[in-house]
């Protein structure tokens, strides 16, 4: 026998027991996945020697990874079973849910959506236990001899010996994880299907994806959807069309066009980032759009990132577009010679970047092909590093949670596989992230291998008001790129020494986050960002001259403002500055113009009374100054 300490509690177990048996043994409930001596496994898992174990219900990554990965494979099946001709593709676990992909020339009607969901109903009910079973290449070729994406695949793998999983007459290439049966999978939606290039590739055949979703109970599953239909009420593109902030344009696929309305939130934002990085000693600099290709040889990003890239020619030369701003910003810092006493010196820059990104990832100001990045450069002595990256995450904080009320949690990512510079650099730079983060206390996730190609990064994810999660800012510490280009200070002992590299964003992509703030307000925007912040109705042609008056008054004092004044019922006109969502509706009739007053109408609140043009004045300053 074996003993098992399962959170604390010692069992005696038999040899080559499953999680599974151990977990019905002890009437432990909602379990998914399971621990076993630090390492997340399936519950098919067996013991083998004495051990620890931690059971694992649908609140841990890797359990709804394998819910969802499991769902993918059911509703492979269901295509299967109905649809023998599909060619099977690729199903993995996404977030919130999965998808697979199938060559289904005929497409997939909204009738088969619902024939294959009933079908998933009856493999659930089946509930087929879902087996781990390894093959040769050899095994593997002859399983998968009539799906030529799944032989694809498996040539691309490395290891002799593959895994495959098996539910019923349903047997696919996979590595997991998956739960330990179909009926696990009760509760699940099948959402949408789209177009999806074979490996993401344009020159690639056109899948058909179908996306789904599925919870443990019920309730989970509504209340995601009804999480999503909230979602496409706020989605950024719709409301950017409705609220006319910006368009996107056959022309220019991936280059977003700002509207009058749009530029004035940009701007909003950019004078405020301007204001506040003025005062944390930040100063701004302004870098060119194209520089020569030697300089992105130096820098590392021609090795690891030209496939992004896009490149011109110069007098014979050539050149490329910047994707980053960070080799620019040490062009400046490199111009003259720099003492111990000049650092830590901040240099920021609102610098557009282009990336060639893949027109099926192109999404709304999500993902775009150019971008204003907020980013900042500072260089720094190895002594200083603690101190600044203090100040960033201050920073960020004062933005994400004081401004814009998001709240956010922290990663810090690793060395990835294809990287720069030795084990030594990396743990130091590392190392020196984690003490900064564990003195201020901030809880974090590692995410071993995610890190930038030149240094180990902290990411912040801000989580909006309907829960969903946004990777804006990012503080990536840098001992590589200094060396490359030879940067250097004077010390105090008179010698040169080698600044530490602090790359650093809070916005991320401005464009970004613009989308995201649309979202997270549903266009209503607060006073000071919104594009039209009052709206002046008159009641009749008689009020127009008091309404000019007090238009020309907001208008000197700063506001944004629009005189509605044409010969349309009030309440016509409230419904429309209703749907533009504008912050304060201005009501000017007989009663305003006798006593020289204005009724006003707030977005949320509706009537809030009638108020003298001061107080009027002094409530808007005090909202604008709140942030509100």
């Amino acid at each position: 026998m074996l003993k098992v300490d399962v959170d604390g509690r010692v069992i005696e177990v038999q040899k080559g027991e499953r999680l599974l048996d151990i977990a019905r043994r002890l009437g432990v409930k909602d379990v998914l996945m399971a621990e076993l001596d630090g390492e997340v496994v399936e519950l098919t898992s067996v013991v083998e020697r004495d051990s620890k174990v931690k059971f694992l219900d649908f609140s841990h990554p890797m359990s709804q990874k394998a819910f969802w990965h499991t769902a993918s494979h059911i509703m492979a099946q269901a295509v299967k079973r109905l649809f023998p001709h599909a060619k099977l593709g690729i199903g993995p676990a996404i977030e919130n849910g999965f998808y697979y992909d199938f060559d289904y020339p005929d497409g997939f009607s909204a009738e088969d959506i619902e024939k294959i969901e009933a079908e998933m109903k009856r493999i659930v009910e089946e509930d087929y236990p879902v087996i781990k079973e390894l093959k040769s290449k050899k095994e593997a070729r002859e399983i998968l001899k009539d799906e030529p994406y799944k032989l694809e695949l498996l040539e691309d793998i490395p290891d002799e010996v593959v895994s495959f999983y098996r539910q019923g007459e349903f047997i696919d290439l996979c590595a997991g994880p998956h739960l330990p049966s179909t009926g696990y999978v009760k509760h699940f939606k099948l959402l949408s299907v789209a177009g999806a290039y074979w490996r993401g590739d344009e020159r690639n055949p056109m899948l058909q994806r179908i996306y789904g979703t599925a919870f443990p109970t019920k309730e989970m599953l509504e209340d995601h959807i009804n999480r999503m239909e909230e979602a496409k009420r706020r989605d950024h593109r719709r409301l950017g069309r409705e609220l006319d902030l910006f368009s996107l344009q056959p022309e220019g696929p991936g280059f977003p066009f700002f509207h009058p309305k749009g530029m004035v939130v940009l701007n909003e934002l950019v004078d405020f980032w301007r204001k506040e990085h003025r005062k944390a000693g930040y100063k701004e600099i302004r870098t060119p759009l194209i520089l020569s290709k030697e300089l992105w040889e130096r820098s590392g990003h021609w090795d690891h990132y030209k496939e992004n890239m896009y490149f011109t020619k110069i007098d014979e030369m050539d050149y490329a577009i910047k994707p980053m701003n960070c080799p620019g910003a040490i062009l400046v810092y490199k111009e003259g010679i720099k003492s111990y006493r000049d650092l830590p010196l901040r240099l920021a820059e609102l610098g557009i970047v282009h990336r060639h990104e893949r027109s099926g990832v192109l999404h709304g100001l999500m993902r775009v092909r150019a971008f204003t990045q907020d980013d900042a450069h500072i260089f720094c002595t190895p002594e200083q590093i603690k101190g600044e990256i203090e100040g960033i995450i201050r920073l960020a904080d004062h933005f994400y949670r004081d401004i814009f009320g998001f709240d956010y949690s922290v990663e810090l990512s690793t060395k990835p596989e294809k990287a720069m510079g030795s084990d030594e650099i990396w743990e130091k730079a590392t190392n020196a992230l984690k003490s900064t983060l564990d003195d201020l206390s901030i809880p974090y996730r590692i995410r071993e291998g995610e890190g930038a190609f030149y240094g180990p990064k902290i990411d912040f994810h801000l989580r909006d008001c309907i829960g969903r999660t946004w990777q804006c800012g990012t503080i990536q510490l840098d001992f590589l790129i200094p060396e490359k280009f030879d940067v250097t200070y004077v010390g105090t002992d008179g010698e040169r020494h080698r600044p530490v590299m602090i790359h650093r964003v809070i916005y991320g992509s401005l464009e970004r986050f613009f989308g995201i703030l649309i979202e997270h307000y549903a266009g209503a925007f607060p006073l000071w960002l919104a594009p039209v912040q009052v709206k002046i109705l008159t009641i009749g042609e008689a009020h127009i001259p008091f309404a000019r008056e007090l238009y020309d008054i907001l208008f000197d004092r700063g506001y944004r403002v629009e005189l509605d004044d044409r010969n349309e019922k009030l309440g016509y006109k409230i419904r429309g500055a209703q749907l533009e969502k504008v912050p304060y509706m201005a009501i000017v009739g007989d009663k305003e113009v006798s006593e020289r007053k204005v009724s006003v109408r707030e977005r949320k609140e509706g009537d809030i009374g009638s108020f003298s043009i001061d107080e009027f004045l002094k409530m808007l300053e005090e909202r604008k100054r709140s942030f509100k």
